[in-house]
């Protein structure tokens, strides 16, 4: 019996020897889809090659693609586990041509690989044609020689593929397969069409056609082939199986969940051992895929397949987490097709363990209020939506879950009670949200997160995406389109580019559709809803289209530098000065880093050479820079610091880089810098290149501010400061090691030189002995002066030496210098009970239109405009002497 693995391998390995390129299945979220919430079939990652965008080195090509169906139209989650064939997670085999072979090559190859290399009986095969579709009805009876009553003719659209409302499209045909008359069902087109006798097990679709919105049609210049096989349909086929449960591959994830639950794979709990392996399979690969549990878009669907597969471990009685230790089962079994799983094997098992944990209260105690409203409910009534809203928005318990649960009570939830609340809910809100405040246009944001959701953000790992165009903004009102050179906000579902926050600037770029394109100048957020700052560089924009998203590279690699080397930062200067050390704002743009931290006193230069060089250390150590997603409690509790300024809702993004000393790998505790941080990282230390800091200051009372530079910019510096610095060498004829020393002694040659100048000045500026010029003024032996060229920082030792010359009295000085007028009066020690050289000041600089001065009672100082009434000002002082 080949095993699933075998039978992915047969199915590639058949295509590679008919010239196929084997091609990756590509992640589960699109990138070039943004209609989708998930990749959903094998077509979605060649999109664009079918549409002629893109081109690559080959034109056939054959993948085995992850799929996930738990969302929009597309949404399998509430059979799962109830049917044979309904899954979340499968893998679709697939074979691909674009413009080479067509339906005279695609239907010889389908019926080789399946009657030869899978050894199907033939008389078990039947296909449907659409029905005007001639040419694949005559090739199957030349191929197959099918006689005309096992080519069944179809007039629906189940047999005729579209991409979408228009572009490409054409006739397919479907292959079933017979499992006999002992099952009930009627062939595809029957009114028993519904059964399980005739199974679907492979769709070839000819992309034949084009179709315009008025609903005509014309060939294609390349005509292609897309085909879709479903591994778990053909894989319980081949082992002989008629429910894809029982195939190998599902029944060792359901055996693995019996034994972790110690219960019976197929006794009373088999339903809920089902939906776990269908679950696990779903959560790991999206966890793999870089989605994580939120309350928003993608995260939310993956957070209500975990819920759903966790209430189902609960049903089993199990008293402890149990997903988590599933994960190495599905390694085991997928693994190698997929090393992906492999390599986020610890992750997707933290993530699950961290879930289920925290999801338990929630279970544990929605369950019990869910059995008291029941208890109050007449037998098999319904439960009201009012009921099941309060679960869900008073205690967190989700309306799926509610509905699982009364499901198996063969009971129902009111839909229209539920939805009822929930629009009384937002109205509410909406009117909270128009008194809060907020700006003039903050209303529009509410509207469009309430009629689209919260935008997702893909920039995590990914520079480049594709969107959907659901607003255009302007003067706070929406628009449905704008043209070159007009300023507008656009709003996309889905979106690489970062929204200011948490002291990261938005990122720049460019948002492209087919008839024009936008220049983004900055990215913001208001209520889940990212705005992109945006002019029209070309053509128009209009609501609606799709758009090709694509950040500035050059400007996202800065800023993702500058905000690493600030994570560096903090934990340096924690170690530097201490834990008293905590973030109270940052700035971190594509052109330089700022960080204020608390911290009472400027740094030494010692302390700043020691910070500057641990960061650098950790950078020149290349660590692998880490993210894990965890709830802000359980990241406080192994030692994450939180960042100032940031908002945290129930899950938190942990951002770890860094190993120290000695330590052994994955321990926390051994790890360096430890944040909880919702933004942009390099991915590696060494990527930040190197770090400069620039400057140290004070910010406020008690907060310090940093800035610095990384990469290319602190290069730039060093080399700035290495030419200033060389060229300083060459003015002093010094070496560079000798400037220090060589500026040191010209700053002590110019201070003596200073010294000696002032005090010539002085000695000119005494013009002789101050005793003999003095004169008596009421007792008072006085001397009044007028100086040029004697600053007035000169004038007091001036004043100081006359006082001492004169032995007893009193002493004026008008100074002028620079355009400055100064006064300056002093007072010997026998006479300042009699007499303030303040009062001298005040009455002088009043004379000279000034007014004011201030000092001691034996020496004073003021200013005044100009010196042009020198001799009414020492007539003042004469007065105020005369009169003490």
């Amino acid at each position: 019996m080949p095993s699933l693995n075998d039978i992915r391998s047969t199915f590639l390995d058949f295509y590679r020897r008919n010239d196929h390129t084997v091609v990756p299945s590509s992640p589960l979220v699109p990138r070039n889809d943004p209609t989708l919430m998930f990749t959903n079939s094998g077509m979605v990652q060649f999109k664009n090659l079918f549409t002629g965008v893109e081109k690559r080195d080959y034109v056939r090509a054959t993948s085995s693609q992850k799929c996930v169906r738990a969302g929009g139209k597309h949404n399998d989650l509430d059979n799962v586990g109830y049917t044979a064939r309904h899954h979340t997670f499968f893998e679709m085999l697939g074979n691909f041509s674009f413009g080479d072979y067509f339906k005279a090559q695609a239907i010889p190859f389908a019926w080789e690989l399946l009657t030869r290399d899978f050894d199907i009986p033939k008389d078990k095969l039947l296909v449907t044609v659409y029905h005007t579709d001639d040419e694949a009805a005559a090739l199957w009876k030349k191929v197959a020689g099918l006689p005309d009553d096992r080519i069944i003719r179809i007039a629906s659209d189940d047999n005729f593929w579209r991409m979408g409302p228009t572009g490409p499209c054409g006739p397919c045909t479907e292959i079933f397969f017979d499992h006999g008359d002992h099952i009930w069902g009627g062939p595809p087109g029957s009114k028993d069409e519904d059964g399980d006798r005739f199974i679907e097990i492979w769709n070839l679709v000819f992309m034949q056609n084009e179709q315009f919105e008025d609903g005509s049609m014309r060939e294609l210049d390349m005509q292609s082939i897309d085909t879709g096989m479903g591994l778990e349909r053909i894989g319980a086929l081949l082992q002989g199986k008629h429910d894809n449960y029982d195939t190998d591959l599902m029944r060792a994830l359901i055996e693995a969940s019996a034994n972790a639950t110690s219960s019976d794979p197929d006794g009373p709990g088999k339903v809920h051992h089902r939906v776990i392996a269908d679950h696990l399979r779903s959560t790991s690969f999206l966890l793999a895929d870089g989605v994580m549990p939120s309350n928003e878009g993608r995260g939310y669907v993956l957070r209500r397949i975990m819920r759903r597969a966790m209430r189902h471990v609960h049903m089993l009685g199990a008293a402890d987490p149990v997903m988590h230790r599933l994960v190495p089962a599905l390694v085991r079994q997928m693994g190698e097709a997929y090393p992906e799983l492999g390599r986020a094997q610890a992750m997707i098992e933290e993530s699950l363990l961290s879930e289920e944990t925290r999801f338990r209260k929630t279970l544990d105690r929605g369950l019990r209020l869910l059995d008291d409203e029941i208890s109050r409910l007449p037998e098999g009534a319904d439960l009201p939506g009012e009921a099941a809203f309060r679960l869900y928005d008073t205690y967190g318990f989700p309306l799926d879950l509610t509905q699982d649960a009364l499901r198996e009570k063969g009971r129902g939830v009111d839909i229209k009670g539920f939805d009822a609340a929930m629009a009384e809910q937002k109205a509410q809100a909406r009117a909270a949200w128009a008194g809060s405040g907020e700006t003039r246009d903050a209303a529009i944001w509410y509207e469009l997160a309430e009629q689209h959701g919260a935008t997702e953000f893909l920039g995590y790992d990914s520079e480049t995406a594709e969107g959907q165009v659901l607003a255009l903004v302007r003067d706070g009102s929406p628009i449905d389109s704008a043209s070159e050179g007009e300023a507008v906000q656009i709003v996309v579902n889905q979106s690489p580019f970062y929204a200011e926050s948490g002291g990261q600037v938005g990122d720049s770029g460019t948002i492209q559709t087919e008839s024009g394109m936008a220049r983004i100048t900055d990215t913001k957020k208001s209520g889940g809803i990212f705005i992109h700052m945006a002019e029209v560089t070309m053509g128009r924009i209009d609501r609606g289209q799709a758009a090709k998203l694509e950040v500035d590279h050059s400007r996202r690699t800065a800023i993702r530098a500058n905000h690493s080397a600030t994570h560096l930062l903090h934990e340096a200067l924690r170690r530097a000065l201490g834990d008293h050390v905590a973030q109270r704002g940052s700035l971190n743009a594509h052109d330089r880093l700022r960080f204020d931290f608390s911290h009472n006193k400027a740094l030494t230069p010692e302390e700043i050479a020691r910070v500057e060089a641990e960061v650098n250390e950790f950078i020149r150590q290349n660590a692998p820079v880490q993210t894990r997603i965890m709830t802000p409690d359980d990241a406080r509790a192994i030692g994450a610091q939180a960042l100032f300024g940031e908002k945290y809702g129930d899950e938190v993004r942990v951002v770890s880089m860094g190993q120290l000393e000695g330590s052994g790998k994955g321990s926390d505790k051994q790890t360096y810098s430890l944040e909880l941080c919702g933004g942009t990282h390099v991915a590696r230390t060494g990527d930040i290149g190197m770090f400069a800091l620039t400057g140290e200051t004070a910010s406020a009372a008690g907060i310090r501010r940093i800035e610095a530079l990384t990469g290319d910019a602190a290069m730039a510096e060093l080399r700035r400061v290495d030419r200033e610095l060389s060229e300083i060498a060459g003015i002093l004829k010094a070496q560079s090691g000798d400037v220090v020393n060589r500026v040191r002694a010209l700053a002590d040659e110019r201070r003596a030189l200073a010294n000696e100048v002032a005090q010539l000045k002085r000695q000119l500026a005494m013009g002789g002995s101050g005793a003999a010029e003095a004169k008596d003024v009421g007792g008072v032996r006085f001397v009044g002066r007028v100086v040029e060229g004697v600053s007035g920082k000169e004038l007091g030792a001036l004043v100081d030496e006359m006082k001492s010359q004169l032995g007893s009295g009193a002493v004026l000085v008008l100074g002028g210098s620079d355009g400055k007028a100064t006064v300056a009066a002093g007072v010997t020690g026998d006479l300042t009970d009699r007499l303030s050289a303040v009062s001298m000041v005040q009455a002088a600089t009043e004379a000279l239109g000034g007014k004011g001065g201030g000092g001691r009672p034996d020496r004073a100082q003021g200013g005044a405009p100009s010196l042009d009434a020198a001799d009414a000002a020492i007539a003042a002082v004469e007065a105020v002497i005369a009169a003490a």
